[in-house]
């Protein structure tokens, strides 16, 4: 056995992996415990909101005017017990629906000898050995880079920084405590001159998408847009930042 060969830190071993052979990839995801308790405390939290509903409900009804009273109306003149049950169970299942969701959103990253594979909403995308240069965890992100120092990946990441760098390092990979360019980035601002042609275009389509409840996608596929002119852009604040890759 190769004593000198990192192990993995955390994580199930592959299937196939044997004693003194090769580590197996390492998966680095929210536990089963964890998944568990965050549904149980929004199943709760969801329950509790139904209470309240039911409460206010009842006292809307007494008053003489006050907005909401005919939804009201509707909902009291369901008979206990069915009444207090009913906006139980369902602020239950709404509440656990979220906590769902919220999981089916978080992150997952695979860390193997060949490749890593981030995987969110049952998305997998995978980087090959040879094209990742360098992790490591900006603020609250997942950040891989390629050869020539362009962003690969940046993905929001929950998972502690302990667990993703034992993992990277365990296999090889090179892992940084910090943005090795961070001095390199510059607020963008309009105009801003010595941008590709195009960029600026993007920033302000992107500026107006990161201002929007529910447009992450389309600043996230504008962000593609100008990697593609090969400029490296993070957010802060709803502010972006960007560096040009040499």
């Amino acid at each position: 056995m190769d004593t000198d060969k990192p192990q993995p830190t955390s994580g199930p071993v592959a299937p196939g992996s044997e004693p003194g052979g090769p580590p197996g990839p390492t998966v680095l995801a929210d536990s089963t415990a964890m998944v568990v308790a965050v549904c149980v405390m929004f199943a709760a939290l969801g329950a509790g909101v139904g209470w309240l509903v039911r409460l206010l409900a009842k006292w809307l009804v007494t008053l003489e005017h006050a907005p909401w009273q005919g939804p009201a109306r509707l909902l009291t003149s369901i008979p206990e017990p069915w009444l207090t049950l009913g906006v139980l169970a369902l602020g239950a299942v709404l509440g656990l629906a979220a906590a769902l969701f919220g999981q089916h959103d978080e992150l997952a990253v695979r860390v193997a000898d060949d490749e890593v594979v981030l995987t969110r909403r049952a998305k997998p995308r995978a980087f090959p050995r040879a094209a990742v240069q360098l992790a490591f965890r900006d603020g609250k992100e997942l950040v891989l880079l390629g050869q020539d120092t362009a962003e690969l990946a940046r993905e929001g990441c929950t998972l502690s920084v302990q667990r993703l760098a034992g993992a990277f390092r365990a296999h090889g990979y090179d892992w940084a405590d910090g943005d090795p360019h961070e001095d390199e980035f510059r607020r963008w601002v309009p105009d801003t001159p010595g941008l590709p042609i195009g960029a600026n275009a993007l920033f302000t389509a992107r500026e107006r998408a990161l201002g929007k409840s529910g447009t992450a996608e389309e600043a996230r596929e504008l962000r593609d847009e100008l990697a593609r002119l090969g400029l490296v852009v993070r957010d802060r604040d709803k502010r972006q930042f960007w560096r040009l890759v040499p």
